[in-house]
């Protein structure tokens, strides 16, 4: 009785055992080997390409998906309110620019008396973080601080493998980030492949670059923010505008760099021919 006993506990330990090894390599063969796992998707943008240029009504929505979605986790430290003002910036006059500082409070100081003080936004003021320090950020979202988005379309980008990069040198793409940013809000909602582990508290997204789920969860859908202009208010329109935006957060003044690279290129070639037509005069009656 003993040796079936011991002959069944046994075999139920092989058992166990051999279901243990099955669900670890079930796992395994589900656990992905790179990131992200789907590779942003290529979209078209205005700003992309040697002649790209920022389209100010697109600039001025997915301004407003920022403020009224993405504020209220993310910083934007390096962008200050007059950056916005003008040809270089979303298109809004100096009466707009003052009347959105003001509707911030700062924390200023200290003053003549040494304290710490609140007052209005200037246009001169930066926007203020959501939150008072990193520490602060970090306990307020499960422990992971949301990185500022003054540089985030530059910050973030998947390498590009061949021939993608060898393509890239002649058509100009830059818009990496953007299309990064667009792919990760609008690849919430889908079904992680069988087997595989998505830890708790956090929200899977084939498209996130640092693993297989981020703490984010989805923050945008559909109907989320009103548009004025009668654009769509999909949460796909709201990422290509909130990426548009950011890409120039990260770099304002990217017509004026493309129009100063035009002008170089036809100096150095306007340059070139003279330097060429000089040589050939001084030695046309020079015997060779």
């Amino acid at each position: 009785m003993k040796k079936i006993l011991t002959s069944l506990a046994l075999l139920g330990l092989v058992v166990a055992g051999t279901a243990a090894i099955a669900a670890e390599e079930e796992h395994n063969a589900a656990a992905p080997t790179h990131f992200p796992i789907n590779e942003p998707k290529e979209m078209s943008w205005s700003f992309s390409g040697p002649f790209g240029t920022y389209d100010k009504g697109q600039l001025q929505r997915g301004f407003k998906v920022y403020k009224e979605v993405c504020s209220a986790c993310h910083s934007m430290n390096l962008v200050a309110f007059r950056t916005l003002q003008g040809p270089t910036g979303l298109g809004y006059s100096e009466a707009q620019i003052k009347s959105l500082a003001a509707s911030y409070t700062i924390h200023d100081g200290p003053n003549d008396a040494g304290d710490m003080f609140d007052r209005p936004g200037k246009p001169s003021d930066y926007f203020p973080a959501p939150f008072a320090n990193e520490q602060a950020a970090a306990s307020a979202n499960g422990g992971a601080a949301p990185p500022d988005m003054s540089l985030l379309a530059k910050a973030r980008g998947v390498e590009r493998g061949f021939p993608q990069f060898v393509f890239d040198i002649f058509t100009q793409y830059d818009a990496g980030g953007p299309d990064y940013i667009h792919s990760l809000l609008t690849g919430y909602d889908q079904t992680p492949p069988a087997g595989m582990v998505i830890p708790e508290g956090t929200h899977y997204n084939p498209y996130f670059m640092s693993g297989v789920s981020l703490k984010m969860p989805k923050p945008l859908s559909d109907g989320q923010v009103t548009y004025d202009d009668g654009a769509p208010q999909t949460v796909d329109q709201y990422s290509r505008d909130v990426a548009t935006f950011l890409a120039w957060a990260a770099e304002p003044h990217m017509e004026e760099r493309k129009k100063t690279g035009f002008r170089v290129l036809f100096f150095l070639l306007a340059f070139g021919i003279l330097v060429y037509l000089t040589k050939r005069r001084v030695w046309a009656d020079v015997a060779h």
